[in-house]
């Protein structure tokens, strides 16, 4: 085999040549869809951890089911406050880390 051949490459590396780089308008709606995602399967893994199922969940909230498998599967325009009661009832704890001006904020 050519050694030749084959180049490793980093994940960021990948994602930089497909996707575009930091700061790039592309690659921040890209990596906020990931982050979404993780919302998503942070609340998915939380419930499943309290035996609950989504409508129990969303009786808790004072949504629909609906909503709860909507969150749960990366819905991208939830509201701030429902995500924020959905951790509450799950007895999670939120941590929120902000970048200003390249700054971080800590809260």
């Amino acid at each position: 085999m050519d050694k030749n051949k084959f180049k490793t490459v980093s994940l960021d590396e990948m994602i930089n040549k497909h996707i575009g780089k930091r700061g790039t308008e592309k690659r921040e709606n890209f990596e906020n869809e990931l982050r979404i995602d993780l919302i998503g399967e942070a609340i998915k893994q939380a419930r499943k951890e309290k035996n609950l199922t989504q409508e129990q969940l969303g009786e808790l909230v004072g949504v629909q089911k609906a909503q709860i498998s909507k969150l749960e599967n990366g819905m991208k325009n939830a509201r701030l406050e429902t995500i924020l009661k959905v951790f509450e009832a799950l007895g999670a704890k939120i941590n929120f880390n902000i970048e200003l001006n390249k700054q971080k904020l800590a809260f």
